[in-house]
């Protein structure tokens, strides 16, 4: 979910808060000061909101989940699997896991079995990839086109019912006198072929050649029926040839309706496609969606939604399309997307959602969410997100109705909404309650103690909160409060500590913007530009202090209040940060830099660098697109197209694009790019010599120290793999020599190599004292030290960032080799409950297999396969463990 879902019960408990507007309103130069020991100040500024009751699918046990959904796919009908790949998308953005959320949609997509279907997941891959539209385009001047997601053609592809087939034989063979009939319509006189006006339909049957009185007349009158003379002369043709002539639309749609009356299905159907074949812009759309629905017409619906899908978002702003969306009833649902209604709804709420979730738009298409839910499942879904609106909107009675229902389905996340709501009417007692019963009834999770924490004070309230971090680190509001807790308690190294320890693996906006407000009550105006610049890169409409000040505004009043730096200062910053591994502080000296006449190709470049170092791939892509449009050259904008083409998985293209850059200039990027892309492109081992020569070559092209500590250090990773050991150390020595600090973890691999595994611990220790973000550098130290000392180093590692994978293998793995099978499974367990992760359920499902549990093992196979379904080693491990299952 794109928008931030404020919390309702935080909205009304901090209706008295500071307005920051009267801060913003100080005489710019003349900022009051704000005295680091006046709790008051620091109290108006630092407001830590509750955290929302997320819209998500969240189950207890993901794991479960994923593997009921894999076996599912394996045995169910083809129909079923585009719903289920849907289902595994929702489990995915519970757990905020955006690269699988679009491969579950692109499996949904490609394993649509109906057009309708096709149709919403197509849409929703669009949505998705809003702004990617460059990579479509770089990758065609590549001669090579993107698997293609374009339009359907609904005409061709809606086939016609088998129920629309008229038995003509029986009609051709009828007994009737007359072989002609002439139908009178006002002044003009249509002639007709009794017998092919008869196989239109059973009522033109019966009229024409049963017992009533027109089927001894000649001579019938039908200008009281609503069809033109023209509209009739169409119909006639068509009872002839089969196929509708060329006629405008409105007499379409005089025959469509003519059709429906008379029961004519054949004549309706080639009506239908014909007004299908005409929709094409959003106008057309909405005059004939209705119109559709109304009659009836299946395919001419499918073309109009297809309209809707490919202006998504901003159809929804749109009253016409919302009013037919959202008071369809299951019938019109049924003639407009068939049987992936609940399909559609999950699409349109979710985008309306990002717009407004407080809109009585969001709110009407959540009803038909809940309208169209069949399985369980997907009830547990509609009626949580439908209960988060209600929230937000204060209809709480309807809230709290909604949310017992997903609960009720199944849903335990959705108790937290019942908590909020009695909490909210003033049973906090009662609320803590409810948290309790499902806290000590269930394996428990973090989200369970963050929010049980909400409803208690004093102690109680830190033990939940740390229990919270313990069992889900992920979660920002534990380390918010207790860092805003600390502050007022004039804590200030103990405050930052807490915020910075979040910061330290999980870029977060509302952490940074906690942190700015702690250094603007310090008067630590520096340190408060770093951090709103560093907010802006991320999100250039940020607003802060509860969304009622844009960043930008903020931005301006601080820098009033610190130096001014010149071009040359700036590039110091960046080289001090830089070598400092402060990520954050280098993207803020850039964002700075950005506003000087400097060049901005370069410096959006570098930003794109610490991005995708941030793991921010969407600001990444975003960096490196400003970059393109900046270059100066075109030798540079070719650069900057390869790297576009690389970080998105076409080595090859990329590639490509380098050697067009280098045919222009020599230049350092472009044999830089050229040598990454060929490293990773080429399956040839002999290739390493080709990627020595192009650094080398790069190394020879004028560049700034940053760049070429960089080529120097994967350039001595290259002679490593080559077992070019003292070729590697020079390399790695002078890139430390330019305050390249990265360069101390591939010098501590060569002491490794030669076995001096002292001199690769103290390398890396080095390397820990020079580095603020330290966690990597830790994790490598511990294999140049005995067992003991390799633990104390993960352990300070999962502090670090416990998002990281390998201190909980190796302890496990260490486990295991005591013989401590379930204390090996428990220290798996830890990080699967917050992260899933191939790996780890890769040696659960090992380790229980060890210990004979099979079905264990079975259900982490399947769920591991959910993550990453193509493993070949996993799959064999599958067919192995599925041979002995019960």
């Amino acid at each position: 979910m794109r928008t931030f879902f404020p919390s309702e019960s935080c909205k009304e408990s901090q209706e008295n808060a500071l307005n920051p507007q009267s801060w913003l309103q100080v005489e710019r130069g003349k900022l009051s000061k704000l005295s680091p020991c006046s709790s008051s100040s620091i109290e108006s500024l630092i407001k830590v909101p509750e955290p929302p009751v997320l819209p998500f699918f969240r189950p207890v046990d993901y794991v479960e989940v994923l593997a009921q959904i894999h076996e599912e796919l394996e045995s169910c009908a083809a129909q079923e699997r585009a719903n289920l790949y849907l289902l595994q998308f929702q489990v995915f953005r519970g757990l905020g896991e955006v690269k699988l959320m679009g491969r579950s949609l692109r499996s949904a997509w490609q394993k649509s079995s109906t057009v309708h279907e096709k149709l919403v997941f197509r849409a929703w891959l669009k949505y998705e990839k809003k702004g990617e539209e460059l990579l479509s385009d770089l990758l065609a001047t590549c001669g090579k086109c993107e698997e293609e997601i374009g339009p359907i053609d609904v005409v061709s592809q809606l086939h016609a019912d088998s129920s629309l087939k008229f038995n003509e034989h029986a009609l051709m063979n009828a007994d009737c006198n007359l072989k002609n009939v002439i139908f009178k319509i006002g002044d003009e006189k249509i002639f007709c072929d009794r017998k092919k006006i008869s196989g239109l339909s059973a009522p033109f049957q019966a009229m024409l050649n049963g017992c009533f009185s027109e089927s001894l007349c000649e001579n019938i009158d039908f200008s009281e029926n609503n069809i033109s003379p023209l509209g009739f002369k169409a119909i006639s043709e068509f009872s002839v040839t089969g196929s509708l002539i060329e006629v405008s639309p409105n007499v379409l749609l005089e025959i469509l309706l003519f059709a429906n009356k008379f029961c004519c299905e054949r004549l309706k159907d080639e009506c239908d496609r014909k007004l299908a074949s005409l929709v094409s812009s959003l106008e057309d759309a909405v005059e004939l969606m209705e119109f559709a629905l109304e009659e009836k017409s299946p395919i001419l619906a499918a073309s109009c939604l297809q309209v809707f899908l490919q202006e998504l978002p901003a159809c929804l702003n749109d009253d016409r399309v919302v009013e037919i969306f959202s008071h369809a009833d299951k019938q019109k649902r049924m003639i407009m997307v068939g049987a992936a209604s609940f399909s559609l709804y999950c699409l349109l709420s979710e985008v309306s959602m990002n717009l407004d979730p407080q809109s009585n738009k969001t709110a009407c298409l959540l009803e038909r969410l809940v309208e169209s839910a069949e399985t369980n499942r997907q009830k547990m879904l509609a009626f949580h997100q439908l209960g988060c609106v209600r929230l937000l909107r204060k209809e709480y009675d309807e809230a709290e109705h909604l949310f017992e229902a997903a609960l009720g389905a199944g849903h335990i996340y959705s108790v937290s909404g019942l908590a909020r709501l009695g909490y909210i009417r003033g049973h906090r007692l009662w609320a803590y309650d409810k948290l309790s019963s499902v806290v000590s009834s269930i394996n428990p999770l973090g989200w369970m103690y963050q929010e049980r924490s909400l409803y208690c004070e004093g102690n109680k309230k830190y033990e939940d909160l740390d229990k919270a971090t313990e069992l889900d680190p992920t979660l920002t509001y534990p380390y918010m409060y207790r860092a805003a807790s600390l502050m007022r308690r004039e804590n200030v190294k103990a405050a930052l500590a807490e915020i910075n320890r979040i910061l330290g693996f999980k870029l977060a906006l509302e952490c940074l913007e906690l942190r700015f407000c702690f250094y603007l009550g310090l008067e630590d105006y520096g340190a408060a530009l770093s951090d709103v610049q560093a907010i802006l890169t991320l999100s250039p409409d940020y607003r802060m202090f509860e969304g009622r000040v844009a960043a930008y505004q903020l931005r301006t009043l601080v820098r009033e209040h610190v130096g001014n730096w010149t071009t040359a200062d700036c590039w110091m910053q960046l080289y001090e940060r830089w070598s400092s591994v402060d990520d954050i502080g280098s993207l803020s000296v850039i964002y700075q830099m950005l506003e000087s006449d400097a060049p901005k190709g370069v410096l959006y470049f570098r930003q794109s660098l610490l991005l995708l170092r941030l793991n921010c791939p969407e600001a990444t892509m975003q960096s490196l697109q400003l970059a393109r449009l900046h270059a100066s050259t075109e030798h540079e904008r070719l650069v900057y197209e390869g790297w576009i083409l690389y970080d998105t998985g076409h080595c090859e293209e990329g590639l490509l694009k380098a050697e067009e850059s280098i045919k222009i200039n020599r230049s350092f990027e472009a044999f830089f790019l050229k040598a990454y892309a060929l490293a990773d492109s080429s399956q040839d081992p002999s290739c390493s010599v080709t990627v020595v020569s192009l650094l080398d070559d790069a190394l020879k092209c004028p560049s700034d120290r940053l760049r070429k500590g960089q080529a120097l250090n994967n350039l001595g990773s290259v002679y490593v793999d080559r077992g070019k050991l003292d070729l590697a150390a020079d390399c790695y020595i002078n890139a430390l020599k330019i305050r390249h600090t990265r360069a101390h973890q591939g010098l501590a691999r060569v002491h490794f190599l030669r076995n001096d595994k002292a001199a690769a611990y103290e390398e890396m220790t080095k390397l820990i004292e020079k580095a603020q973000n330290n966690a990597s550098a830790y994790e490598k130290r511990s294999e140049y030290c005995d067992r003991e000392l390799a633990k104390a180093d993960l352990e300070i590692v999962t502090k670090l960032d416990p998002l990281r994978v390998y201190p909980y293998k190796y302890r496990a793995a260490v486990l295991m080799d005591n013989q401590k099978e379930k204390e090996a499974i428990v220290e798996l367990s830890r990080a699967i409950a917050f992260k899933a992760n191939f790996h780890l359920l890769h040696l659960r499902a090992a380790f229980y297999e060890h210990i004979g549990d099979v079905m264990g093992a079975l259900r982490d196979c399947r769920a591991a396969l959910s993550v990453d379904p193509t493993h070949q080693e996993m799959l064999e491990f599958h067919s192995r463990v599925s041979s002995h299952e019960p």
